[in-house]
């Protein structure tokens, strides 16, 4: 599966700025044959705390974005999007309840999967603005079994360990600030060796509420090699995603056969 990571500027809190810039920017990876498209966390909106002026509900203009593309080229679509909580009838908001920061996967077919971060940033707040989720998002596309994860989750080895025998490819989206980009480079290629898969790092680039973004977006093979990588400027990184080099891996150098759960 070809897969192309669309490293990005974000013009802060304007949607309808986002889309049309990266229309064509999506139709030249579809044109170069990618099969799956992924765009930084907040794609549309910058990694603002304003929900009350970016959050949507998931049948909003931003979901709907990724769900139009996705039907137009064919492929599939990721990315992140800050998602009104649903109540429990229907899809409108739950007045009081915080919006989540949700990584939507959208399919050529019309299908759409959603995963809630399950830890904000905070750091930064988040935890103030968004609520965390609980659950996790594995995905089969194309053979190739996908893992969602949203910026600071990368932290938490813990998460992706526990999801390694049924992951092919770790898709990270984020908004990680330059001041830690050491941090940002070293974590993507140490989750993509400890656990014997591919991971895509996707991450922003500009600058957004006072923040500096220097890309640094990366796609890891599961030996650790990085088989494409950006720096600070907006562009597309493009990679053959195979689970059968997982598999290869994984055969070769049985490192999750010797993984032990944790004691306490």
């Amino acid at each position: 599966m070809k897969l192309a990571a669309l490293q990005t500027d974000i013009a802060w809190e304007d949607p309808q700025a986002n889309f049309e810039r990266l229309r064509p920017q999506i139709a030249g990876a579809a044109a170069s044959g990618a099969r799956m498209v992924v765009l930084p966390e907040m794609y549309a909106c910058g990694f603002s705390m304003d929900t009350q002026a970016i959050a949507e509900p998931f049948e909003g203009p931003s979901v709907g974005f990724l769900r139009e593309q996705a039907r137009a080229h064919g492929l599939w679509m990721a990315a992140s999007v800050p998602v009104l909580a649903p109540t429990e009838v229907g899809s409108a908001s739950s007045p009081g309840a915080k919006p989540s920061n949700t990584f939507v996967l959208a399919g050529p077919a019309g299908e759409v999967h959603r995963y809630a971060k399950r830890h904000p940033f905070t750091f930064a707040k988040e935890h103030e603005h968004y609520a965390a989720g609980e659950d996790t998002l594995t995905v089969t596309i194309e053979g190739v079994r996908v893992s969602a994860f949203i910026c600071y989750d990368l932290r938490f080895a813990d998460e992706f360990w526990r999801l390694a025998h049924d992951t092919d490819l770790y898709v990270v989206v984020a908004n990680w600030p330059q001041k830690r980009r050491m941090h940002w480079q070293t974590l993507l290629r140490a989750r993509a060796i400890e656990n014997q898969a591919w991971v895509v790092g996707v991450n922003r680039v500009g600058e957004g509420s006072g923040l500096a973004y220097s890309g640094d977006s990366m796609i890891i093979d599961p030996w650790g090699e990085v088989v494409a990588a950006a720096s600070r400027d907006a562009t597309t990184l493009l990679a053959e995603i195979s689970a059968a080099r997982v598999a290869d891996a994984r055969r070769k150098f049985p490192v999750l056969e010797d993984r032990r759960p944790p004691t306490r």
